[in-house]
This record gives structure tokens, sequence and C-alpha cells, in this order.
């Protein structure tokens, strides 16, 4: 049987549902506004535009693709993205279990040790130092190693395992699995909505980072996308007017702008982690969730 709502929650639901459906839109019409800006025709386009893209082009795309450093440095990208992602879910899940381990040694010190790197930094020459000291200059491990690990992800991953039922863990060791098969088999499989969690933020992370390859890398080939389009972004009045060189063919190398430029450039950058988000919220939602509510 239905409740019947008063005339004063039929207004607060009215009202509810109209306030949230414009948060809604304020949040998403500027990623719309960029997305139909950058198909749209440079020069329409700078008259204004509201809901609908003027001229459909792909110009502002086939300029920037045609650059000659752009895939390599998309391929590169992606390639960090990818491993670095794999690389911190696997260490930072497997260190988190052994610090939930109650018989492993000094794992209270160890822990704490990892918590302390959170508060102090020893800063950037100290650390540009340490990666040159062992090889990681001009290597495009600097983009994976030091993020393996990282105390916030730990934390998280943490308070996870330990809401898991420990009896799941004796058993196994009572039939013989050791620490290892234990993780693979039970506490990594039981862990997806925490993964799922790291996995984002790791992502993200790997994805925008640039200043790693400001500092360390000098080497053409191990560019990344962003730190290219960064730089790109701050001449896009050269960028515009490179025609001349080839960039691109006929019309197409002629109708850009530099502020269409930089909205393509804009959406390249920004567009795999906006997808990347609404795959993972089942998992997301329920794996920040973790440790604030202890029964």
């Amino acid at each position: 049987m239905k409740t019947r709502l008063s005339v004063a929650e039929k207004i607060f639901s009215v009202l509810n549902y109209f306030f949230m459906a414009v948060f809604a839109f304020v949040c998403v019409y500027p990623f719309y506004y960029l997305f139909i800006y950058s198909i749209s025709d440079p020069d329409k386009a700078m008259s204004g535009i509201t809901f609908l893209p003027k001229g459909l082009t792909t110009a502002n795309y086939e300029v920037l693709l045609k650059l000659q450093d752009i895939p390599n440095a998309l391929f590169v990208s992606i390639s960090r993205t990818i491993l670095g992602t794999l690389i911190t879910i696997v260490c930072c899940t497997f260190f988190a279990y052994l610090m939930t381990i109650p018989y492993m040694w000094y794992r209270k010190l160890i822990y704490r040790f990892a918590i302390i790197t959170m508060y102090f930094n020893a800063g950037i020459i100290p650390w540009y130092l340490t990666m040159k000291t062992i090889g990681l200059k001009d290597n495009f491990l600097v983009y994976i190693i030091p993020s393996a690990l990282s105390a916030f992800n730990i934390i998280l991953i943490k308070a996870y395992i330990e809401e898991l039922p420990i009896s799941l863990s004796e058993s196994a060791m009572l039939d013989g699995a050791g620490v290892v098969k234990i993780f693979i088999k039970i506490i990594f499989p039981l862990s997806k909505p925490i993964i799922a969690t790291i996995a984002i933020f790791a992502a993200v992370a790997q994805w925008s980072s640039w200043f790693d390859n400001l500092l360390l890398v000098s080497n053409s080939h191990l560019q990344t996308l962003q730190l290219i389009l960064y730089q790109y972004l701050n001449s896009t009045q050269t960028l515009s007017n490179m025609s001349a060189l080839d960039m691109a063919n006929g019309t197409a190398a002629k109708a850009v702008t530099p502020q269409s430029i930089q909205v393509a450039i804009t959406m390249i950058t920004t567009l795999p982690i906006l997808l990347v988000y609404p795959l993972m919220q089942r998992y997301f939602v329920k794996g920040i969730m973790v440790g604030a509510v202890k029964g």
C-alpha cells in the first residue's frame, strides 16, 4: 500500500529533485561545453555556443594527432597508467595484508614508518638525487617504482582486510596454505571493492602526472602526453600557425585557433579519466566507505 504524501512533503520532493537536477547540470555542463566546442568550427565557435556544436569538424584533433610526438607520448602515458596502476595495486594490497598478520615481526613498527611518509617529505632536491642515484633518470621505471607504495592506499586496504572474517585465513592455514597463497586465493579476490577504489586513485594519479617527467626525463621517446600537451597548451598561438610545417592538410591547418586547440587538449587529457569513474562506481562507493561505520 502506497503512503500518501502530504502537501509539504510533495513540495519538498519537487524542490529536492529540482535542486539535484540543477546541481547535476552545473557539474556536467562544463565538460559538455568543452566537447561541443572542440568539435565545432573554430571560427563559428568564437561567436559563442550553448548546447549544440556549430559546423561539425575534427580539425582540432587532426592537428594534434598529426604532431609527430603525440602518438608516442600517448603510448607512454597509457603504458605508465596501466603498468603503474597494476604495480600499485599489487604492492599496496600485499603490504597492507602483511600489516594485518599478527605474527609478522615488527609489523607495527614497519606500519608506522610507512605512515610517517604521509607527514614528512625530504623535498624535491633529495628526491631528485635519490632517483638519479638509483638509476631512474631517463628510465621508464621512474614512472612506476616511486608510486608502487602509497601510505594512504595502504591505510584504506588494511582497514578493509581487517573487516574480513579472520576464520577464512585461519582455516586456509590449517589446510597448509602459506601467506602468499592465502593472499592470492582469499584476500585479493575478496578485496575487489577497495582494490577498485585504489585503482581509480592510482590511474588518475598516473595519467595526470607530468612533474616527474619534467624533472627526470629528457629522452624524447619517454615523454608523456600530459607534459607535451602542457607545453603546447602554453604555446597554442604558435601551434595554430604551424600550417607551413605541414602539421595538417588543407583547411584543417587553417581552421584551428588557439582557443580551439586549448579545448581539444583539455578534452584529450580529461576524457579517459571521466570514463574510468562510471565503470568503477559500484565498487568505488563501497570501498571508500570502509572504516566509516564500525559494527
